[in-house]
């Protein structure tokens, strides 16, 4: 056990969650039946939610691109998250399944609960709180006294272990499944606890930029998401404001195509994508303007055939790191819309070597000294020391920055302008490597003394004994997903500059 990293993540931490961590170690909550109140909102939306992608057919779950025959709540041989998408029951409200299936396996659910330990789990419960609310309203044939005294149940329960020892977007998913709750149930203590609690983490959770603290765009659009359910169903209207900036910030944060870079935990698959999200906007009439990019960290760069996003910021959720990387100064690359460097992703949350890699400084676009990560990132989900950035310059088609993470300083600059997209290290750190992920999509790629090769764009590199290797990685943009890839590791002393040019005859398409 690394007593240091254990130190240096608890250092972080607020009273309130180290509180929190010992109050569930020795007090934890059980399901207690209750009646659900007389009187439920009858709630008409003002838009259709978002629907969901197909993840059950017949008795087999897909999820994690992982399919599995229902043989139980508890069933995790695929990993908790598996386990936990499966007790979300966000699969209820996917095209076509008939309402008939859906109430059979909300009574399976409720005849089954005492045993379910998974289900129980207050992330669990808030999610599919929410998503049951949204099928009775969709369906109020579907609500019977059995199962709003089970729902109300289970909202009781939730009441009484908030994840404060987590915070983050686990304590804002539960404020957004209390509220909602609440308006249904027509509870006025539990509408004003959660909507209290709401307000709270959005404001504290939110960066005036209108981005996520956690720095996920994938977490971005799900917390969007149920943003935008929670004003439909219950019209309270200052939560337009919040919708509005985090809008703002999806319009920025995108690519030309309407992607997001793949910084800290993002996949695809999991997240609504964001054209669906603004659709969804528009149909409840919430207007808003694009926000410039600012204290989340990450910076567009646009010039002719190239778009890139840099990542310039530190560590915003201090507290609550579980999905940043050590990734300070990476970058994305795109050429006429194509990928070209790439962040390597993310195809698991299981604690183990594959996870820990995922998060390191090796997988991404930057540079390592000696190996090191430049934030100790550790246990799946923590971060123990982590490293200083600062922006030194912001100029859009010229960003600088530097960082502290190997104990001495690693400088960076980024330039573009129209062709190429340069890419200048200054490091004093021992055996440093800059590394380079192609999209798997890049084709042939070779090396001929200082120049990388490919068939869109070459990349030339210059500076103090430099040397290239090609290795071979896997690129993830979905979980349980490795797709066979190449990755230049460009060693270096002292100074090093990485010049993308692309190639003339390539047809800009």
């Amino acid at each position: 056990m690394n007593y240091s990293f254990i130190y240096n993540t608890i250092k972080y931490l607020k009273r309130k969650q180290i509180f929190y961590q010992f109050l569930y170690r020795v007090y934890s909550p059980k399901y207690q039946a209750f009646s659900a109140p007389d009187i439920v909102s009858p709630i008409i939306f003002k838009a259709e939610p978002i629907a969901r992608e197909k993840c059950l057919n017949g008795c087999t779950f897909t999820f994690l691109n992982l399919s599995h025959k229902f043989s139980g709540w508890n069933f995790t041989d695929n990993g908790m998250l598996w386990a936990y998408n499966q007790n979300y029951f966000d699969w209820i409200n996917q095209k076509g399944l008939p309402k008939e299936e859906v109430c059979r396996w909300i009574d399976q659910f409720i005849t089954e609960l005492s045993g379910n330990k998974v289900g129980l789990d207050p992330y669990p419960i808030a999610l599919r709180g929410i998503n049951w609310i949204k099928f009775f309203c969709l369906h109020p044939e579907c609500s019977t006294k059995e199962r709003e005294d089970s729902l109300y149940s289970q909202y009781r329960l939730l009441e009484s272990k908030l994840e404060y020892h987590l915070l983050g977007n686990h304590l804002l998913e539960d404020a957004f499944s209390l509220t909602i709750g609440g308006h249904y149930f027509n509870d006025e203590r539990m509408k004003r606890k959660g909507t209290k609690l709401l307000l709270h983490e959005l404001k504290e959770e939110i960066l005036p930029d209108g981005a996520h603290y956690e720095q996920s765009p994938m977490y971005h659009c799900i917390l969007l998401d149920r943003l935008l359910d929670t004003y439909n169903i219950t019209g309270y209207t200052q939560l337009i404001p919040f919708a509005q900036s985090m809008l703002g910030h999806l319009e920025s944060i995108c690519y030309s195509d309407g992607t997001w870079p793949f910084f800290n935990d993002a996949a695809l698959g999991i997240a609504p994508m964001p054209e669906d999200i603004k659709d969804y906007a528009r149909r409840l009439g919430i207007t808003w303007e694009a926000l410039p990019l600012k204290e989340c960290g990450y910076r567009k760069m646009q010039s002719g055939r190239m778009e890139a996003f840099v990542d310039v910021g530190n560590i915003k959720a201090t507290y609550q790191p579980g999905h940043s990387h050590a990734d300070s100064l990476t970058f994305e690359l795109r050429i006429d819309g194509r990928p070209f460097i790439v962040d390597t992703g993310i195809s698991t949350y299981d604690k183990n070597a594959r996870r820990q890699h995922e998060r390191s400084t090796a997988a991404h676009n930057t540079v390592t000294s000696r190996g090191r990560n430049s934030s100790e990132v550790w246990g799946g989900f923590r971060v123990g020391k982590r490293c200083k950035v600062t922006c030194t310059k912001d100029e859009g088609q010229c960003i600088e920055a530097e960082h502290n993470g190997f104990g001495l300083v690693h400088r960076r600059k980024f330039s573009i302008n129209d062709d190429p997209f340069v890419v200048s290290d200054s490091c004093k750190a021992e055996d440093c490597v800059a590394h380079l992920h192609f999209a798997p999509t890049t084709g042939d790629i070779l090396i001929d003394d200082n120049i990388i090769h490919t068939p869109l764009a070459d990349v030339k590199v210059t500076g103090e004994n430099t040397s290239i290797v090609l290795a071979d990685c896997e690129v993830s943009t979905e979980y349980n997903i490795k797709l066979k890839s190449k990755e230049a590791r460009i060693s270096f002393d002292g100074e090093c500059v990485v010049t993308i040019e692309v190639k003339s005859n390539v047809l800009n398409t």
